[in-house]
């Protein structure tokens, strides 16, 4: 193994970041990261897609996009693409725009399980103004008149039979 594929491993393994975090952060195969670190260039896709590659890699581990695609085009020894490197830092932002991200999903979820709750909560209030209107109704009929504070209190001024 080559220099740059070991360097990028400890780069990795100095920040505690497994390959599989790496893949799922850039959507980028486990296989081809692999590649990377034991610097089998042959196993990756050809053109700006490998450059792509280093490009996210770095990015995910915080390192210099830049001096690391260098490097992998020195070790890989690759022509230098005609493509421009600012075209594909808009691309790469444009796409790292739009990808949902788990946290998201995750407040999305909470949102509406909270949706639930209220609705659970107003169902559940609805049942008990129901059984006590119900019940009050109910009472009314079978003891023929309404229960107010009124029908059961005397009149204050009046002190009764």
């Amino acid at each position: 193994m080559g220099q740059f594929g070991e360097a990028l491993r400890k780069e990795r393994e100095s920040r505690g970041v497994e390959l599989q975090t790496i893949s799922g952060s850039t959507k980028v195969v486990t296989r081809y990261l692999a590649a990377l670190e034991d610097e089998h260039f042959e196993i990756l896709p050809g053109g700006i897609l490998s450059k792509g590659i280093v490009r996210s890699y770095a990015q995910t581990l915080g390192l210099d996009q830049g001096e690391w695609v260098e490097r992998f085009l020195e070790a890989s020894q690759r022509p230098v693409e005609t493509d421009s490197d600012a075209d594909w830092a808009e691309f790469a932002k444009n796409v790292s725009e739009t990808r949902v991200i788990p946290a998201r999903q995750s407040g999305l979820r909470l949102r509406w399980a909270g949706v639930a709750l209220l609705v659970l909560v107003l169902v559940g209030f609805g049942w008990f103004v129901y059984r006590y209107v119900n019940g009050h109704v109910l009472a009314e009929e079978i003891h023929g008149h309404p229960m107010t504070s009124a029908s059961v209190m005397p009149p204050a001024g009046n002190p009764g039979p």
